[in-house]
């Protein structure tokens, strides 16, 4: 390969793609400022010319990579050593339970669990630094929201992944959350059951034609049925409750929607309850999303039953003060 790069094609399948999505595609360990500074220097061409970030590509286009793309230098070993005991020292504090099969971590909010667009670290990255000598990275079995903390399980082998996969699928586990709702829901108990399906990245309800669409034999659209189970542990008066909840089936951002169907959103949610907590003390109380996986119970992968609660983070914990909440109130598990 020559000093003056190499080109590779665009396919007929991504005509129409943004020059950086395309190089996010093909060339993932590219970070965008260092993109932007290949591109201002004229170090990425298609067909020759200069391109900008935003520039739409058509099939059968030539695009020049830089050789330094292809074979980035290695990483500073110094930075490296930095970088990797301060994941240690992270993923430490998280840890509720650990075993040879399993480490529970208590995860906080604000971390996602996998890599995304804009996203400078995730927790599944981070996982290498869990490794024992001879084994390879704790591999992830089930995933949490970026804003929402608490439980997650994270397998040390092969087997431990397939047994909680497995687990999770056949709804083998037991779930409660822990959040605060900007107003109190009304009945204080009850059962939430209403049909989801995605539009971008939300999730909303689905209408009844959607739902009578999903009953066919040849439907493959998106709707999934979704039910959650809720209770008022306590309140501060009409304008914010301690809830608890139960999910008893796992889609993306479930209790959430459901908690803002029912008319009382959870307090710091941009996507389903934005202007929902105008009349509370926010500079007051903790900021995010408060929603926190506390407590899960799933069969180990070997033995016994793994049985994990996780404390409040310092964000969640400010607003429990605040409303007088109890943080080591005891929920139990409520059956359908």
């Amino acid at each position: 390969m020559s000093g003056a790069g190499h080109e590779q094609e665009v396919e007929a399948d991504e005509a129409g793609i943004r020059l950086d999505r395309w190089f996010k595609r093909h060339h993932p360990t590219l970070s965008h400022s260092a993109l932007q500074k290949l591109l201002r220097t004229g170090q990425v061409r298609v067909d020759g010319k200069r391109a900008e970030s935003s520039t739409r590509l058509e099939a059968a286009q030539k695009l020049r990579v830089p050789p330094q793309v292809l074979t980035p230098p290695p990483p500073d070993p110094a930075k490296v050593i930095r970088r990797v005991g301060r994941e240690v020292e992270l993923l430490r504090k998280m840890i509720l339970f650990e075993d040879d099969d399993v480490i529970a971590l208590n995860k906080p909010a604000g971390l996602a669990v996998q890599g995304g667009t804009g996203l400078k670290e995730n927790l599944d990255d981070m996982l290498e630094a869990l490794a024992k000598k001879g084994q390879g990275k704790p591999k992830l079995v089930h995933r949490i929201d970026r804003d929402t903390s608490g439980v997650l399980l994270v397998a040390r082998s092969a087997f431990a992944a397939m047994r909680l996969t497995e687990a999770f699928r056949e709804r083998e586990t037991r779930k409660i959350y822990w959040g605060v709702t900007v107003g109190v829901p009304k009945p204080p108990s009850g059962k939430v059951a209403a049909h989801l399906i995605k539009q971008g990245e939300t999730m909303r309800l689905a209408t009844e034609d959607e739902i009578k669409d999903s009953r066919r034999k040849d439907y493959h659209g998106g709707v999934k049925t979704a039910t959650t189970l809720y209770q008022v542990v306590d309140r501060a008066a009409k304008k914010a409750s301690f809830i608890a909840m139960w999910p008893l089936s796992g889609r993306t951002h479930q209790l959430r929607v459901h908690m803002a169907y029912v008319g009382t959103p959870l307090l710091g949610d941009r996507l389903y309850g934005a202007d929902a907590s105008a009349g509370l003390p926010l500079d007051e109380l903790g900021s995010g999303l408060h929603l926190h996986a506390r407590r899960l119970v799933i069969p180990h992968p070997r033995r016994g039953v793994i049985d994990v609660t996780a404390p409040l983070g310092p964000e969640m914990r400010k607003t429990w003060d605040w409303f007088h909440f109890d943080p080591n109130e005891e929920t139990e598990f409520v059956e359908d």
